[in-house]
């Protein structure tokens, strides 16, 4: 078990509170893609070992969405953002 600080309620809680929704920032394909290529964006991830970029919802709290950028080996977590910050560091 790992906890993480939800950068909207401004509380660090454990994990379970949490639901990971998967990889973050992934490309939606247009209305006119194949469906080979619906098929890819709907069931493959890249699934990298080490750093990875997660959205996160609090489930058991406010229920938003929210990044978190942490190590899926050793669940060092290096930040927390929200979408809206996020989109502006980078």
């Amino acid at each position: 078990m790992f906890l993480i600080h939800c950068p909207y309620c401004g509380e660090l809680r454990d994990e379970q509170e949490y639901r990971c929704a998967g990889e973050a920032f992934i490309q939606r394909p247009g209305l006119d893609c194949t469906d080979e290529q619906w098929g890819d964006y709907v069931f493959n991830r890249t699934n990298p070992k080490g750093k990875v970029i997660e959205q996160w919802a609090h489930s058991a709290g406010c229920r938003k969405l929210f990044v978190v950028e942490r190590n899926n080996v050793t669940n060092e977590i290096y930040a927390v953002r929200t979408f809206e910050s996020y989109k502006e560091q980078a």
